[in-house]
């Protein structure tokens, strides 16, 4: 081993970069951490597997490939570059290596369940009393408070941050690319390797040559369907609806005392707000899941029934819903629900999801989005809306859709509360 290399290049094979290649012996190492490895067992779609059969993959392989765009981008592309300092090219190996450290289990319901954020857990695991911190700090006592500040898009140079986080960057180009493979879909493919030729290193950011633009175009297009097709999936929204409510029921069911007949001691200190980061560090979803299949035969009639639900994928189903014009008859269906004997708290859910595929720079607005810039023939920068139609129609255009969920088995037993349940029915205008 020379200058901290591997004495020979190790690779992964993977399905869609072919290969992933690792010469530099920190990133090894980083592999090698438990931390590290406890990504093998938290998948990288959530829920998404009851949509997409095939959505198994893990934030382990996403991560490995964000590293290798990386990689590929400091060392072919932007290397002996007059505005790019290869004294970084570790800095940016490690930081898209580990940008998606702190992720829990089923990340974004559990994230908005007990109010957390995998961002703040993922700078905790990298500054902490961690097997990552020690091999950052093998690199320089402050290596490990450089990653974390890329991370957190603190870091002083921004050409760095946007390399991992901007709105084209590696995270999203693995992504796209490996949840359209593991989902078997069309949408997500887009040229990356014409993107990743036209990629330049320019003070503060990293542009797009404008021979680049269709190809940038495409990429935001793919990005647009996916959400639409994959990530906000209707099915796979009322697999989280239940999820989310599985672990609210939980807490309170602890809070009031309840007997559970499998106690759940790995969530003590997040119901009782005291999580700590070796606590957090042992929730993966195999751990998620053992509790989920236990409390199937729990007394309390609701946690076994959307435990049930989850682990059999009995989902609940949905209508189209306007908050705008449809409270009053929300407010009437919550009123049925609880004379049917069903808990609208559990079985009735307003979902919504939104998303802004692409935007121009909003000072002082929240989630301040760094544009993407061309880079013109004559050197001068323009923002990609100013030169694209196809992007220009889409900017700054936030799509928001709602459903409302609801167990239909439920409403469609007519055994009890037979004119309740049949009022419910001809609301929601599901009625025989």
């Amino acid at each position: 081993m020379e200058n901290g290399k591997l004495s020979e290049e190790k690779v992964f094979k993977d399905p869609v970069h072919r290969y992933i290649h690792v010469r530099d012996k920190l990133i090894w190492d980083l592999i090698g951490t438990k931390e590290f490895q406890r990504l093998r067992r938290i998948r990288q779609l959530g829920t998404t597997y009851l949509t997409f059969h095939g959505a198994e993959h893990s934030r382990f392989n996403h991560s490995l490939g964000v590293y290798e765009i990386v990689r590929r981008i400091v060392d072919d592309v932007f290397k002996g570059r007059p505005q790019w300092d290869d004294e970084e090219r570790l800095l940016c190996l490690c930081a898209a290596l580990l940008h998606d450290l702190g992720h829990g289990p089923f990340s974004h319901s559990f994230e908005k369940v007990f109010h957390l954020d995998h961002e703040d857990f993922t700078q905790a695991i990298i500054l902490g009393r961690t097997e990552v911190h020690s091999v950052l700090k093998e690199n320089g006592d402050d290596f490990p408070k450089k990653v974390a500040e890329v991370i957190a898009k603190t870091y002083e140079n921004k050409q760095v941050v946007s390399l991992i986080s901007s709105q084209i960057d590696a995270d999203r180009m693995d992504y796209l690319q490996r949840d359209a493979y593991y989902t078997g879909v069309s949408y997500g493919h887009f040229d990356m390797e014409r993107i990743l030729r036209v990629m330049r290193p320019r003070e503060d950011q990293v542009v797009i040559k404008s021979s680049g633009m269709h190809a940038v175009e495409d990429y935001i297009m793919s990005r647009y369907q996916m959400y639409w097709q994959v990530y906000f999936h209707p099915v796979t929204r009322s697999a989280e609806v239940i999820l989310t409510k599985i672990l609210h029921r939980a807490k309170q069911l602890h809070q009031e005392f309840y007997s559970f007949k499998h106690s759940p001691i790995h969530f003590y200190s997040i119901f009782e707000d005291e999580l700590t980061l070796e606590d957090y560090l042992k929730l993966d979803e195999s751990v998620i899941m053992y509790y989920f299949q236990a409390w199937q035969d729990e007394e309390d009639s609701i946690l076994s029934d959307l435990c049930r639900r989850f682990m059999n994928r009995k989902l609940f189903k949905y209508v189209e819903f306007n908050p705008n014009v449809q409270m009053m008859t929300l407010m009437e269906l919550t009123t049925l629900f609880k004379k049917a004997g069903i808990d609208p708290d559990y079985y009735l859910v307003v979902d919504s999801s939104s998303d802004l595929p692409y935007d121009f720079y909003r000072p002082g607005e929240e989630e301040e989005r760094l544009p993407i810039h061309l880079q013109m023939s004559n050197g001068d920068l323009r923002e990609l809306s100013r030169q694209s139609e196809i992007v220009d129609a889409i900017s700054g255009k936030r799509r928001t859709d709602h459903k409302l969920y609801f167990p239909l088995d439920l409403l469609e037993d007519f055994s009890t509360k037979r004119s309740a349940k049949k009022k419910i029915l001809e609301l929601l205008n599901l009625s025989k």
